[in-house]
């Protein structure tokens, strides 16, 4: 582990020498590693704080990617693995901090936080230039496409906060309540912006629900219009022409129950928008990404690879469904072992690769699209343990 650290600070020392800075060829992704909880047989354990990490990798070879920055910075496994983003001109990185870390008599357990740490990624090597405070226990982002607006799901206060991005300057506008008005807290998990950015979805996470959102320059509405897509909806992507959305229900509560789950399909092209199937896809899906080039989708199944190893469901390996799209059609096509508790993934840009943090090994499984199947081709050890990733643009 160490002699890896001392490779990674290698590289992040040679960014310069790499082409990092702005304009140069690397094509990057984010991960955030969580070292302050784990699990044994099942059992959450609690470690103390300070050794969290930020990672930027240059992906620009496919099968061996690049570690080209590591930042000190707080980052949790708990949550969607969707809590960061990177801008689609690749030259800010945002990391929204779910949790904080306080003491709790000998152990040590989470609270909401409210921290948006920005990265200026044309630094050699990539650095932290401002923090934001934004909602309550701030969880999954999205950048839209024109890299000028950001906007983040916070669970602890049910609403989505909206920041204003100008060069390299991050400014929170606005706090949305995204609330229907009910006794009990509604969770908003993750968030997704349409195409043309007008328009976004909001999981609700504990109201079964997704929210649509209207987008007008810097003013984001909630429509007061919500869609049962199905229990514990944690996740969602729409496809880059922007005829559909994709809603990972979890099923479990934010873990795998042995039950089978599945993805919502809904139809973008409807006024209003609505749910038009339903595809199943595993026990506990957790990260969802769409491939850049359009065509297919992943989910990434827990499959119980965290829990204890006498529970009926357990297995030590999640697994990636790979989707196939078709017109307004999706259907699963395979399945592909990966490591432990699998967290985080992201396509490359062509959309011939992926990339899978595996939380419980600390290492990245690197796979090849062929065909309907998605085929490992490497594997790349981390510094940590991968709690989400993302690439861009969101």
């Amino acid at each position: 582990m160490k002699a890896f650290w001392r490779l990674a600070l290698a590289a992040a020392a040679a960014a310069p020498i790499l082409g990092f800075a702005a304009g140069a060829q690397a094509q990057l992704i984010i991960i955030g590693n969580d070292e302050k909880q784990g699990f044994e047989n099942g059992k959450p354990v609690m470690h103390p704080p300070g050794k969290d990490t930020v990672l930027i990798v240059d992906i620009s070879n496919r099968t061996k990617p690049k570690i080209v920055g590591s930042l000190p910075l707080m980052n949790t496994v708990v949550g969607p693995p969707v809590n960061l983003a990177i801008t689609p001109d690749q030259k800010l990185a945002l990391v929204a901090n779910s949790l904080d870390w306080v003491k709790d008599g000998d152990s040590w357990k989470g609270a909401p936080d409210n921290k948006l740490y920005v990265i200026d990624l044309t630094a050699s090597p990539p650095k932290q230039i401002a923090t934001v405070e934004i909602g309550k226990q701030p969880s999954g982002m999205a950048i839209n496409r024109a890299g000028t607006l950001a906007l983040v799901a916070n669970r602890a206060d049910d609403t989505v906060s909206v920041l204003s991005i100008d060069g390299k300057e991050v400014k929170l506008v606005d706090n949305v309540s995204v609330s229907s008005g009910g006794p009990t807290k509604e969770q908003p998990s993750a968030v997704a912006f349409t195409p043309d950015g007008k328009r976004a979805l909001v999981t609700k996470f504990a109201a079964n629900k997704v929210a649509l959102l209207t987008v007008d320059g810097q003013k984001v509405t909630y429509t007061k219009y919500d869609m049962a897509t199905g229990l514990w909806p944690y996740n969602v992507a729409i496809t880059p022409n922007g005829a559909l959305a994709i809603v990972g229900n979890n099923g479990g509560a934010g873990s795998s129950d042995g039950q089978i789950d599945t993805a919502a399909i809904i139809d973008m092209t409807l006024d209003p928008p609505r749910v038009v199937d339903q595809v199943v896809v595993g026990d506990g899906p957790e990260g969802l990404a769409m491939s850049p080039t359009g065509g297919f989708a992943v989910e990434q199944i827990l499959n119980g690879a965290n829990l204890s190893h006498d529970k009926f469901y357990y297995h030590p390996h999640s697994y990636i469904s790979l989707l196939k799209i078709e017109g307004k059609k999706v259907r699963r096509v395979s399945e592909t072992p990966v490591g432990g508790l699998a967290e985080g993934i992201v396509f490359s840009p062509d959309g011939q690769y992926v990339y899978a943090g595996n939380f419980m090994d600390a290492d990245m499984t690197i796979l090849k699209l062929e065909g309907n199947r998605l085929i490992k081709v490497g594997t790349m050890k981390l510094p940590g343990h991968p709690a989400s990733m993302r690439g861009g643009p969101s």
